[in-house]
């Protein structure tokens, strides 16, 4: 394939940020910029007999494979479209049984050797930019970065060497586990559950802001790109690439240590929205500054042992973590508070994992405010948050209120999603059932 660019856009050198994306004609709110097919890709191991593994879709009739009885597939159709990276892991999975457990990480950068080997011309994911060319960092990576990539090199060779001949030498792996590190996508849903994993190179080519004009969603495996602010030719066309929840100091925190750069968007240079995210409780003597520092530091350690408590500990004591956290910070921050509402985030979602509907709803309704409040306009955050609660209010059979937030996710994700589909058309179907 040869490089025939994106019609309405053009690679060119932002200032300061390296090569970037700009547009050359208008994109009205709403409009596709672009459609990415994946470079590479891979169905998380949880999401299996949910969804198919080469298409990515969610079904209840899939088939799976007769070999490893552990990939589902739409049809002999897909199954032979999955087949030349399928057969990877087929044959590895039979062999080592329950002791098969590399990273998806290594699972796709295995896919992306193999596609590699077969590949020799510019491939429709790389328009404008090439996987060769992604930006890997090795001189910004610290210790603790370069012993997860030597542990994945190392899993890599264990679980794929006798399936993959002669695989790259240790420098090179080094470099595209931190190329696919950087510049690697997380495919989710409508109500932003992990499916699984991918790299979409000329997606990877937009900079980041923390106000974006454009939003990156999925239809099976392909990365559909849409405007949600109007873009003007000569505007650069940015993504986001972290949760914008959070106030400038964390956001700048993430960017450096996962994509090496301080961001100078305007967001970050004028702290507009971190008054209102950063929002203390009202009482008659206000804290003193350093009652609230102390608070922060607080926050974000819980905020971190709960993400590490995810993997050992029961759902009871995960909601236990919550609620003590949330009746603590709350003696110096507000409800709308972010550190709040991220605790307030994780206690709903245990809530639903323990079947707790009501307890689910409850978090629910006290998030979905101040969420529209603290994210850009058209945000998934938001529209994943109307849908989880539109669907606990029709299951708790309250009707007027499950279709009222049902509608309201569906304005948003007729935006940032395209009216076309197939999330906007199921969310459509559950409204058309109430009336």
């Amino acid at each position: 394939m040869t490089n025939e660019g994106i019609e309405g856009t053009e690679r060119f050198l932002s200032p300061g940020s390296g090569r970037g994306l700009r547009a050359v004609r208008h994109f009205s709110v709403g409009e596709m910029v672009f459609a990415c097919p994946s470079y590479s890709y891979v169905l998380t191991v949880n999401e299996r007999a949910a969804h198919c593994e080469h298409c990515f879709s969610r079904r209840e009739d899939l088939f799976k494979c007769g070999k490893c009885k552990q990939a589902y597939y739409c049809n002999v159709d897909c199954q032979r479209g999955d087949w030349p990276m399928h057969k990877l892991e087929c044959v590895a999975m039979c062999a080592y049984g329950e002791n098969w457990c590399p990273s998806e990480t290594v699972r796709l950068v295995a896919r992306i050797i193999m596609k590699q080997r077969v590949t020799t011309e510019r491939t429709p994911s790389e328009r404008l930019l090439l996987l060769k060319e992604f930006e890997a960092h090795l001189d910004k990576m610290d210790s603790e970065k370069d012993e997860m990539n030597q542990a994945d090199i190392a899993a890599l060779h264990h679980f794929y060497s006798r399936h993959i001949s002669d695989l790259p030498d240790e420098q090179a792996l080094t470099e595209l586990f931190a190329q696919v590190n950087c510049n690697g996508f997380t495919i989710e849903d409508e109500e932003l559950s992990h499916l699984g994993s991918a790299v979409f190179p000329d997606v990877a080519l937009m900079n980041h802001s923390c106000s974006p004009n454009v939003i990156v969603t999925y239809k099976g495996t392909v990365a559909e790109v849409r405007a949600v602010q109007e873009i003007n030719p000569g505007d650069e066309v940015f993504n986001s690439y972290i949760d914008l929840l959070y106030p400038t100091d964390d956001r700048k925190e993430r960017l450096l240590d996962s994509y090496f750069f301080t961001c100078q968007c305007t967001q970050c240079t004028t702290k507009s929205k971190d008054k209102a995210k950063m929002e203390i409780r009202k009482r008659s003597s206000p804290p003193e500054p350093e009652e609230i520092r102390t608070m922060v530091h607080y926050a974000k350690t819980v905020i971190e042992e709960f993400r590490r408590a995810k993997h050992f500990k029961t759902p009871s004591e995960l909601l236990e973590i919550c609620e003590l956290s949330q009746e603590k910070m709350g003696a110096i921050f507000a409800d709308t508070n972010v550190y709040m509402l991220h605790m307030m985030y994780q206690a709903m979602g245990v809530c639903l994992y323990m079947q707790d509907w009501d307890g689910a709803m409850s978090y629910g309704e006290k998030i979905i405010q101040p969420y529209s409040v603290h994210y850009p306009a058209y945000s998934l955050n938001v529209a994943s948050m109307y849908l989880k609660l539109g669907r606990l209010y029709l299951g708790l059979e309250k009707k007027r209120q499950g279709v009222k937030a049902l509608k309201k996710a569906v304005a948003i994700m007729e935006v940032a999603h395209g009216k076309d589909h197939n999330y906007v058309a199921e969310v459509k179907r559950e409204i058309d059932e109430q009336k």
